[in-house]
């Protein structure tokens, strides 16, 4: 994974993860502690499992997993909702992770074997969707994006979720799109800036792999052709619906194939080779529950509800 996206071999991968360690220690014992205990169960070294959660700052936002997100809210629900696009390959490491615990939120979320904070919501209807983007640089004394995802889950509201991303700051470049059943907020960062989006006039946030708002430091490096694309489809779908939509309306829009190669719904066939859509998920905040289809949206491989009773 990292010598085909940023020419480590895993030796090097390890020296680099082992910097982050005293600082991840430090400033979020929690999130560490919960990585030494999966290195244990796993029987690998710490700096293997650290290595995992903090990809995206190792390779300064290479790793190419493209995505297109939405919230929307309507009179009856608030959605949120993505496709998650990679290599094939990392389809296999796809898990449903469940966290119960007595002093936060219960949380489910999909994720990779081994990360502790991706795709997903809690029990108290904060939801999280991720889209990679790729700006130059990271931060040690910032909190890696994986692990400010899973901040998001273990916050019991959106305004928590942001207060504690912009009191910590975000270690490398990623939009992360917060919502609870009243409000979405997206939250865009670099290294060394963080910046939020709020919903549109029509009360919808959407999102893929560029910066959409302004930012000091680093410039953006050229990178998926397709995303300014997808950006603008998902806005014209959202905008041709005449109607509320439910969570099938949701689905449909991530499955749409025009302008394929460049489609929201993507296939491992094509000029970008590697990539595909690995799964989508569509949450609705309200009810507090989650619709996971494992492969395309078109061609779905399995489908699995995530619920809180």
């Amino acid at each position: 994974m990292f010598v085909h996206t940023c020419k480590l071999e895993w030796n090097a991968v390890r020296e680099i993860a082992k910097d982050w360690q005293s600082e991840i220690e430090q400033k979020w014992p929690r999130y560490y502690h919960e990585i030494q205990g999966i290195s244990d169960g796993a029987g690998l070294p710490f700096v293997d499992i650290l290595a995992l959660n903090i990809r995206t700052e190792i390779a300064f936002g290479m790793f190419n997993d493209g995505c297109t997100s939405l919230y929307w809210k309507t009179q009856s629900n608030s959605f949120l909702a993505q496709n998650w696009d990679w290599m094939e390959e990392q389809k296999q490491n796809l898990i449903i992770l469940e966290i119960t615990r007595n002093d936060g939120p219960r949380i489910k979320m999909i994720t990779e074997a081994g990360i502790i904070g991706k795709i997903g919501l809690n029990e108290l209807g904060v939801g999280v969707c991720l889209n990679a983007i790729k700006v130059p640089g990271s931060d040690s004394s910032r909190l890696p994006v994986h692990l400010a995802l899973r901040s998001v889950l273990d916050s019991p509201s959106v305004d928590d979720a942001v207060r504690r991303l912009e009191d910590a700051g975000i270690a490398a470049s990623a939009h992360i799109l917060i919502a609870d059943k009243d409000k979405a907020i997206g939250v865009e960062s670099t290294s060394e800036t963080i910046r939020l989006g709020d919903v549109n006039a029509h009360n919808r946030i959407f999102h893929a792999n560029h910066l959409l708002l302004p930012h000091d430091g680093p410039v953006e490096a050229g990178w998926l052709v397709d995303s300014p694309f997808r950006q603008q489809r998902i806005e014209k779908l959202a905008l041709e619906l005449d109607r509320q939509p439910d969570s099938t309306d949701i689905t449909c829009i991530l499955d749409d194939h025009d302008g394929f190669p460049h489609s929201i719904c993507r296939y491992e066939e094509g000029p970008f080779g590697m990539d595909a859509t690995l799964f989508t998920i569509v949450m609705e905040l309200r009810d507090r529950t989650a619709r996971v289809s494992l492969g395309r949206p078109c061609q779905p491989e399995e489908t699995i509800v995530l619920e809180f009773k």
